[in-house]
């Protein structure tokens, strides 16, 4: 629904069974399992959709292995199921990834461990082959019954130095394991989004719209595009604002201390014999301080993380200097003689996980499971309020559901179907293989005129919902970008009148991989091309252009390491 036909409707009746508060993954999924069950449902996000720690993730789709060592199994569990039905309902966003272990002993850690276990250590410590072996072991065991996956290869010096000819020859070990990752995980939020309001009319989506307020009826919301406020009047809140949380209570008449973030921090490097040397795995290890370290092969980059700092305020992180040297200083452990350099940085970013409040001084000790802290209606507010605290995106849909049936229950209703099987965007009858995809591509082509290799690139964007941008494409004069031919004119206006795009920064960072790809910084050009599109599309005018063109340009220096110009 359109932002505009939204604001109209919520005016005219401002009751609505449930509102959430933040547009993350976690906000986003209930949103769409709140929907699916007919449930009249307002979400409003203070930025964009996936703006804020669900944008600052390391990309992984994964059961978390060093979980086992402090005992989550439950966690590791249900996040490798929830792992293997991505790959099953977002198969164009959710992608097998093999993981390597490089190992430099072969006995430390095997105490340590256990203690870790028992809760009788809380210190960093290297873990040994053994260890990892003995992880990996249990590792395959949650993974047994569904065999989604291979099962781990263990290799000594010589096969590893053979397959990583560039890896640190005091290696004495490496394993490789799968996993996923997401290539995009914005997009999987949007495409969310966009089913869950053609699902259901009565579920509607804004970004920014911020909870500035609150009273014993009503959630006052904040239109950050004009000014303009809105009572919202719910028998149900969810708080998913993450990091935000306990910011958003106090507006909303609440003191909490629900959460105890640490800051996240990882760069996208243009270095081609360092993504040469991954041979098309994750490289995962431990740094000498216990954080672990991950190099991932990102499209034709490199990406690597990352930090976890304590942090009280998510407003205005941004990765540091400082920052910036630890994560290069990590990568010459397992490839010594590669040439690192803070020139070969395109993109980075910076976000704080919504972690539970913790007196605990080792960050990486926190648990990565979610809860939901529940506030009874008072004097204060005649609604529940029920905060989602931690999780993983891994594991969003369970927390999702989970959330859901709670609010369910406060309704007094019951749930009519489940998100277990039910894919998501572009992942709907998504051809099973190689020779699947290309009659697929086909038949597009039959349909649209366009060139394979066009329609190729619109499918690894956007998998089987590539047909209606397709289509967009080829009912108009479209034409290839100057400064990015990889995409074209009427492309970037589908998503802009499509995809509740509000701001350029939207485009560049959220709808497309523009700027995270470095294509900002490689063809500075590009933001003024891409802002014309974009507001030819919007109807902005002139001035309009030019104000965010040039705040893009200002958001892209001061967060994500955009060379001033």
């Amino acid at each position: 629904m359109e932002r505009k036909a939204i604001l109209q409707d919520i005016q005219r009746q401002p009751e609505v069974d449930v509102l959430i508060i933040g547009g993350g993954v976690n906000g986003i999924g209930t949103f769409r399992d709140l929907a699916l069950q007919g449930v009249r449902v307002l979400l409003a996000e203070k930025d964009d959709f996936c703006s804020g720690a669900s944008a600052a993730s390391s990309h992984m789709l994964h059961g978390g292995i060093r979980y086992l060592e402090n005992g989550e199994f439950r966690l590791v569990k249900e996040a490798l199921h929830e792992r293997n039905l991505m790959l099953k309902n977002a198969p164009h966003y959710s992608k097998p990834l093999p993981t390597t272990i490089p190992m430099f002993r072969r006995f430390s850690g095997l105490l340590n461990a256990p203690l870790k276990f028992l809760g009788l250590m809380n210190r960093p410590a290297e873990r040994g082959a053994l260890v990892i072996k003995l992880g990996l072991m249990m590792y395959d065991a949650f993974t047994g019954s569904q065999q989604t996956m291979p099962f781990h290869t263990f290799r000594g010096k010589k096969s590893t130095l053979d397959k990583y000819p560039k890896m640190n020859p005091e290696v004495q070990y490496s394993a490789t394991y799968y996993d996923a990752w997401m290539p995009m995980p914005e997009r999987i939020c949007i495409e969310m989004i966009i089913d869950a309001e053609k699902a259901n009319p009565n579920a509607m989506a804004l970004n920014y719209m911020r909870a500035s307020d609150g009273t014993s009826e009503s959630i006052i919301l904040a239109d950050e595009q004009t000014g303009n406020s809105y009572a919202v009047k719910p028998k149900v809140v969810i708080n998913a604002g993450g990091p935000w949380i306990d910011f958003i209570n106090e507006k909303i008449k609440e003191e909490t201390t629900f959460i105890g973030g640490t800051k996240g921090s990882h760069l996208i490097l243009d270095n081609p014999e360092l993504r040469e040397a991954t041979d098309e795995t994750e490289i995962f290890f431990e740094n000498s301080d216990g954080r672990i370290v991950l190099i991932l092969p990102y499209q034709e980059r490199v990406m690597l993380g990352t930090t976890d700092i304590r942090i009280d305020d998510p407003e205005g992180v941004v990765c540091t200097d400082e920052e910036i040297e630890y994560i290069l200083s990590m990568v010459p452990k397992v490839f010594p003689d590669i040439h690192l350099d803070p020139s070969q940085i395109v993109f980075q970013f910076s976000g704080v996980r919504p972690l539970p409040a913790s007196s605990d001084k080792r960050t990486g000790a926190i648990s990565r499971d979610h809860s939901i802290k529940t506030l009874l209606p008072s004097k204060e507010n005649n609604y529940p309020i029920h905060s989602l605290v931690g999780g993983k995106w891994t594991s969003f849909r369970a927390f999702s559901e989970q959330t859901t049936d709670v609010a369910l229950k406060d309704l007094g209703q019951t749930r009519q179907s489940s998100t277990t099987s039910i894919p998501i965007g572009g992942g709907k009858n998504y051809p099973a293989d190689k020779s699947d995809q290309k009659l697929w591509i086909e038949k597009l082509q039959k349909s649209t005129e366009l060139p394979i290799e066009r329609l190729q690139d619109l499918f690894d964007r956007y998998g089987t919902y590539a047909a209606d941008v397709a289509k967009y494409c080829s009912t108009g004069n479209d034409v290839p970008l100057k400064t990015l031919p990889a995409y074209s004119n009427r492309e970037l206006t589908f998503l802009a009148l499509n995809e509740k795009v509000e701001r350029l920064s939207d485009m560049l960072l959220r709808r497309t991989l523009i700027s995270m790809l470095g294509y900002t910084q490689t063809s500075p050009n590009s933001l003024n091309e891409v802002g014309q599109i974009v507001g030819e599309a919007l109807g902005w005018s002139e001035d309009r252009i030019a104000s965010e063109i040039q705040q893009a340009r200002q958001l892209l220096i001061e967060k994500h390491g955009l060379k001033s110009t």
